[in-house]
């Protein structure tokens, strides 16, 4: 929840396909997965390249699946590595202690703490945000 209000302004699949960006780089569903993490977590994929990055619009339309994907990859990676190649890519995976990927993390972090601070967050229309440059 966090992650998808960081991402997105209404914590919907309604910004640009691929957030502009293509090949591994793109980025679907409300948590703005890229197609170089999504093709390496989930097995389904995992025969695919990195010209096929349209296949992860399914995200886009199936948010089970996202949530799916996104737990697949947290998973597969463990939540730091996770985030390092969540706000990096390929990049992130390589030098996964930057200040743009700590700051990244901590702003989820803040978020979340947010969250869970009254239960009704978690069902009404409030929504946390950190002002994070996008990359």
């Amino acid at each position: 929840l966090a992650v998808a209000m960081l991402e997105t302004e209404k914590m919907s699949t309604n910004y640009t396909y691929g957030d502009g960006k293509t090949g591994d780089s793109g980025n679907f569903g409300i948590f703005k997965q890229n197609w170089f993490m999504i093709r390496q977590a989930a097995p389904q994929y995992s025969n695919y390249t990195s010209e096929q990055w349209n296949a992860g619009a399914a995200l886009n339309s199936n948010l089970s699946w996202d949530v799916k994907v996104l737990k697949a990859a947290q998973s597969k990676w463990g939540i730091n590595l996770w985030f390092a190649g969540h706000r990096d890519g390929e990049s992130g995976f390589q030098n996964p202690n930057t200040t743009d990927i700590q700051n990244y993390r901590n702003a989820v972090y803040w978020i979340k703490a947010q969250i869970d601070s009254n239960c009704v967050y978690r069902t009404d229309d409030t929504r946390f945000w950190v002002s994070v440059p996008a990359i």
